[in-house]
């Protein structure tokens, strides 16, 4: 048999530390190894696999757009393309968009469009202030938005127009904002940087501060979009609506795809300004057409809702067994469990062994984001494992 682990340390660039486990199949919310293994998946391709591995619906769109039309010129129009900018758009307060290849990309359309505002209705203001713990992306500009030393230290100098401000604190925001300010682009739940919540009015207070001063609000709903928090786009949890929206990972169904949306009013990108070759790509638009259209249609945001508030209380059950954990957070189906003492790799690994795969956030802390489409029985066996790893962890 081929070691594939061994390819990697052979060929791959040594960027990321990998479980070892070697994943060759997945259907629902279940994947197999090469050994044949089976492992129950709470980790979701990171939060991608909305509809679990290989949905029948995403799976028949791929087919059937494969043998019709899988790319063309940008010059063109598509029907994928324009049906999927029509359900966004329908089914959010947004009003135009633009189909990218991933939430890397969305952003960085995001802070273009803020850009391209600032120089057309706010005397050239470029800034952009995120915060402390966030996580936009991994290139130059947005290392720069994430409010993360550690990741922007290895990159240094980094590009300018950013400011990186405390999370969940409306002063430092206010403070931070001059006349060089375009925008405030804000997770609705920093994901990446630890599942953290904002207080209660927290977002509608940054909202209001930038009515007053006539700046851009960016919603980064890259983790946070298509069903995870219990609504189909994480504002609608917060009663918050932004100016421009950005999404991916869930949006495919687990084909790479990212979407920039605006209100009117913020979408000051015109001809030139913006494109990208496999942008609206036909394959990946059907994926994502499937998708959003299943989700809506039979209210995944809905049950992840409620069987995001069983596997919460699941969750708290076992803090309550285990003084060790300090605290259950989260919403929907995007949940932390963090400890007093770095175990999440030990936890990690235990789990991985009993068929388990969970997510390690921090040295403290793990994530569980599985499939929307779960059910009890996939919670009660997922709480089953974690209560059987933590009863043996040696701390």
């Amino acid at each position: 048999m081929t070691d594939w682990q061994e390819l990697d340390k052979q060929y791959y660039m040594q960027t990321i530390v990998r479980v070892p486990v070697t994943l060759v199949r997945g259907k629902g919310a279940r994947v197999w190894d090469d050994k044949g293994k089976e492992y129950l998946d709470f980790v979701g391709g990171l939060a991608v696999n909305c509809l679990g591995h290989c949905h029948p619906v995403v799976v028949k769109a791929i087919e059937k757009q494969a043998r019709t039309l899988i790319q063309t010129a940008l010059w063109y129009y598509t029907m994928p393309m324009l049906q999927l900018a029509e359900l966004l758009v329908k089914n959010s307060c947004m009003d135009r968009v633009f189909i990218g290849n991933s939430g890397l990309e969305a952003n960085e359309g995001a802070v273009k469009i803020a850009r391209r505002y600032g120089k057309l209705k706010l005397n050239g203001a470029y800034e952009v202030i995120t915060t402390l713990n966030s996580f936009h992306g991994r290139s130059l500009a947005m290392t720069a938005a994430t409010g993360q030393p550690k990741m922007q230290e290895p990159f240094t100098p980094l590009p300018i127009g950013f400011v990186n401000v405390p999370h969940n604190d409306i002063e430092v925001i206010k403070a931070a904002t001059n006349l060089k300010t375009c925008a405030v682009m804000l997770e609705p739940i920093q994901a990446e940087g630890g599942v953290n919540l904002p207080s209660d009015d927290y977002l509608k207070q940054v909202r209001e501060w930038c009515n007053a001063k006539g700046i851009l609000l960016i919603f980064d709903e890259i983790q946070t979009g298509i069903g995870r928090l219990g609504t189909l786009f994480g504002y609608q949890s917060f009663g918050v609506e932004p100016d421009v929206l950005t999404l991916a990972k869930g949006l495919g169904g687990g084909i790479p795809i990212g979407a920039v949306l605006a209100k009117e009013k913020a979408a000051v990108l015109t001809l030139g300004d913006h494109n990208s070759t496999f942008g609206g790509n036909p394959l990946t638009c059907a994926a994502a057409y499937a998708t959003m259209k299943y989700l809506i249609e039979n209210d995944i945001p809905g049950s992840a809702k409620n069987i995001g508030e069983y596997l919460m209380g699941k969750l708290l059950d076992l803090k309550k067994k285990y003084p060790f954990i300090v605290e259950v957070r989260g919403r929907g189906l995007l949940i932390a469990v963090q400890f007093d003492s770095e175990i999440a790799q030990a936890v990690v690994m235990a789990c991985l062994e009993k068929g388990l795969l969970v997510n390690k956030l921090k040295p403290n802390a793990i994530r569980v984001i599985p499939p929307l489409i779960i059910g009890k029985k996939d919670v009660d066996k997922a709480a089953a494992i974690l209560d059987a790893v933590l009863s043996g962890i040696v701390r």
